[in-house]
């Protein structure tokens, strides 16, 4: 299994608090991008052919809501578990998880927590956790993604659980030393890893069958939004889209393309479209380069909502990045934007997120 929480999610993690200015602080998934009123995938048939489709479109997730599991299990405390510390591993035990703080960089621990039935434990939020029913918690996060430590113990927290992806890490490890639980879990940001990140968030908190619940219903959820997708995706390779994910902060120049260890290889998959970062050898997230997008001649550009309104909009990214322009997406404006907290939050929602991008691919006009 994958375990980019030392990765690419650090990678991403550098990216930001690097950049604090270009991620905004309380900007990532401040616009829910709510599609409630929308058709669900199994009931639409596309028009056109894949490539045939031109101008820009939405995701949006007709349900943001989390429900939890109903699994009748009383939590089994303590519950010891590893924490994966920049030092090496460790043991940490969980004795109380009436107040817990969790945070990350998509918001996935928490909802993860929520998929437990445990949204009424939770005292605090990070910028990325804004699904329905959290959005009112106290903000333990500034400056973007940088994590205020004050603002966490201010909350009288019992358990704290992150995946380091959010920092900086030295502070939120010295949390520790107040004698609160700190407990890091890697979050491999995939489908198969926000399966195992129920698990593990499941063991952390002592309901270990919850946990395993969660898991088989985000697979499951996950696997029977592919199969609805495969109805849309041609069946020759050629008449698929080529497909990349660019994250954009123009106000601040900030142009990167993610890779397969960043989520985007399994959205690209699941979606039916050529994984273009993998054809081309990309890691990570690197700065994006005219030379390397040219070459790669996406159909398809992913992007967050924000990043793209930062630019200006389509016309604006496509006037400030002549480059994009000479794509064959470029040429079309072929852009899908999705919500900054929804479009990598590989967690409870992770089947919504692939049904809301492939309407917004394949069947455009359902959104509007």
């Amino acid at each position: 299994m994958r375990r980019p929480a030392r990765g690419a999610a650090a990678l991403l993690t550098a990216l930001c608090l690097t950049l604090l200015a270009a991620c905004g602080s309380g900007s990532e998934g401040s616009d829910p991008g709510s599609g409630a009123d929308l058709p669900p995938l199994s009931e639409l048939e596309a028009s056109q052919a894949p490539k045939a489709i031109t101008g820009p479109s939405t995701a949006k997730l007709t349900n943001r809501h989390i429900e939890p599991v109903d699994v009748d299990e009383q939590a089994s405390l303590p519950a010891t578990v590893v924490s994966r510390v920049r030092s090496g591993d460790t043991k940490v035990t969980v004795t109380d998880t009436s107040r817990i703080v969790a945070f990350d960089m998509s918001g996935s621990i928490a909802a993860s927590l929520w998929g437990l039935g445990l949204g009424d434990r939770l005292v605090a939020r990070d910028v990325s956790t804004d699904f329905p029913g959290a959005e009112d918690l106290p903000l333990i996060t500034s400056e973007g993604h940088a994590v205020n430590a004050e603002a966490v113990m201010a909350q009288k927290p019992t358990v704290i659980i992150t995946d380091g992806s959010m920092g900086p890490r030295d502070v939120v490890e010295q949390l520790a030393d107040t004698g609160v639980p700190v407990v890091f879990l890697d979050n491999d940001s995939s489908f198969e890893g926000a399966a195992q990140l129920a698990r593990d968030v499941g063991a952390a908190v002592g309901l270990p069958k919850s946990g395993e619940a969660l898991a088989e219903r985000i697979t499951s959820d996950v696997a029977a939004a592919q199969a609805e997708v495969k109805r849309f995706v041609p069946e020759r390779e050629s008449d698929r889209l080529r497909m990349v994910f660019l994250y954009l902060r123009g106000n601040s120049g900030v142009y990167y393309l993610f890779a397969d260890d960043s989520g985007v290889g399994d959205l690209v998959e699941s979606l039916g479209g050529v994984n273009v970062a993998r054809e081309m050898g990309w890691k990570g997230m690197q700065p994006l380069t005219d030379e390397a997008l040219v070459k790669a001649k996406p159909d398809l550009i992913m992007v967050m909502t924000h990043g793209l309104e930062s630019t200006g909009g389509v016309d604006g990214l496509l006037a400030e990045k002549p480059a994009i322009a000479l794509t064959p997406a470029g040429q079309s404006k072929r852009f899908v934007d999705m919500s900054d907290g929804d479009v990598l939050s590989f967690g409870p929602r992770s089947a919504g997120v692939v049904e809301a991008l492939a309407r917004a691919i394949y069947v455009p006009e359902a959104d509007q």
